[in-house]
């Protein structure tokens, strides 16, 4: 069997259209699907103004969201014509639930993205699932907050630190149960790379105080430690794409829109 790899596509489907699927029996993407680059925009763009002293600028949410949405289901469908395709989401896609939380607040209709993803042929999204695939166990792991991170990447003299440490310690809790329950698979796909493997920040345009850091998940580190997952799958620190392992574990940092074929036999 042989498994294709797709690292954070961002909506490059130049890229992806260079990628050869002669054969491939599954499509395997760690999350980022779509174009972020409004909400990275954004993102970046108030942490480096918070940490000069200025105001945060208000942008529009939904304009960010759709910019994601729309090349989301692009990438999938292109995709989904080769192999079937499991996915989870990275830090750019919106769940339902924030969907909908989001859509109330500004009183407009926003697509829900998984839903839609699950509604075309040949795609699952597997946030906090195992699924099983020609014999083969594939556990998804969506992006989360480690409690771990904000240590490492906030300052606790923010007077916001304590609210994000706080849904830090939800996330890191529901993703320990949830890797918990996988217990031993063949394939993890995470987004974020473990702790201290393929995850150290050297992007320009990341905020300068994150650079040189390790911004990798410890929880996902304690996991692969444990349960020995033959096969890693992850990207959102684009510069630390590579391979690496940790014991018996394959860590494979998939990149931005790197690629990578994993043959399992039958």
């Amino acid at each position: 069997m042989k498994i294709l790899a797709i690292g954070d596509p961002h909506g490059n489907m130049d890229r992806l259209k260079k990628i050869n699927y002669e054969g491939v029996d599954l499509i395997l993407l760690p999350g980022d699907i779509g174009n972020a680059n409004l909400i990275r925009k954004m993102a970046y763009g108030n942490i480096n103004r918070k940490k000069e002293g200025l105001p945060e600028i208000e942008y529009s949410k939904k304009e960010g969201f759709m910019q994601v949405y729309n090349t989301s289901m692009e990438v999938i469908k292109y995709l989904a014509g080769f192999a079937p395709v499991y996915l989870i989401f990275g830090n750019v896609e919106i769940s339902n639930v924030k969907t909908e939380e989001d859509a109330k607040k500004k009183g407009k209709k926003i697509p829900f993205l998984a839903d839609d993803l699950n509604a075309m042929k040949n795609v699952k999204v597997i946030n906090g699932k195992i699924i099983e695939f020609k014999g083969v166990k594939i556990g998804g792991l969506k992006y989360f907050i480690d409690s771990s991170w904000v240590e490492e990447f906030d300052s606790k003299e923010d007077e916001d630190y304590d609210k994000k440490m706080k849904n830090a310690v939800k996330d890191t809790q529901e993703a320990k149960k949830i890797l918990g329950d996988f217990g031993k698979i063949d394939i993890l796909m995470c987004h974020q790379p473990p702790n201290g493997i393929l995850d150290v920040v050297k992007n320009s345009g990341a905020p300068k105080h994150w650079q040189g850091k390790h911004a990798g998940s410890e929880t996902i580190l304690k996991y692969i430690k444990e349960f020995k997952p033959k096969y890693v799958l992850c990207g959102h620190i684009h510069e630390g794409r590579g391979e690496d392992k940790i014991g018996e574990s394959n860590v494979y940092n998939l990149g931005c829109c790197g690629d990578k074929i994993i043959e399992i036999d039958d």
